[in-house]
């Protein structure tokens, strides 16, 4: 069973995902949501600042970070990926802090700078990736694994149990980083 954060962003594109698999998945809106049996986590795009505000006003802070930090295996993607990441370029606005890695924000510029590309994924192959006001990795610590680079930029990342890409696979109809996310 999978527990989606559906505080703001593209949740249900990750639940239709993950359901297409047969993964069993939950919203994540509420403190005593989290009091459901779950083995995994995913973070969903969206906006970071309004995610990290809303989770720490709805009092899903501590009880988040500490299943990440016993091993919860995470999933996510853009603004997911800037909630797990130690610093943000030019200041230390991060949520969780889980990843010693350093996120630059819309990296990619504003909306007009989406784009769609396909790339490798390590453990994966080929995959389509689409960047929306993405960010990339701008450095990470030796222990982190990189997944992925998209013109010389990281763009996927994991860190023990957790996954973490600048992208939105949820928008894609290729499910195989799912289905990797799902063996972890």
């Amino acid at each position: 069973m999978t527990g989606v954060l559906a505080v703001q962003g593209d949740f249900l594109e990750h639940e239709k995902a993950l359901l297409s698999l047969g993964e069993d998945c939950f919203e994540i809106r509420k403190l005593s949501d989290l009091d459901r049996e779950f083995d995994r986590l995913v973070f969903p795009g969206g906006e970071s600042t309004v995610q990290s505000k809303l989770i720490k006003e709805l009092g899903l802070f501590d009880r988040l970070k500490s299943e990440i930090e016993r091993g919860t295996p995470v999933f996510a993607t853009c603004a997911g990926l800037i909630l797990l990441c130690d610093t943000i370029s030019g200041n230390d606005g991060c949520c969780f802090r889980t990843i010693p890695a350093d996120v630059k924000r819309n990296a990619y510029g504003r909306q007009l700078g989406s784009f769609y590309t396909e790339g490798e994924f390590k453990g994966v192959g080929k995959i389509p990736m689409e960047f929306i006001r993405a960010p990339y990795i701008k450095s990470a610590s030796d222990d982190v694994e990189i997944m992925s680079v998209t013109d010389g930029n990281i763009t996927g990342i994991r860190y023990k149990n957790q996954l973490a890409v600048s992208f939105h696979p949820e928008l894609c109809d290729d499910m195989r980083i799912y289905e990797y996310f799902l063996s972890i």
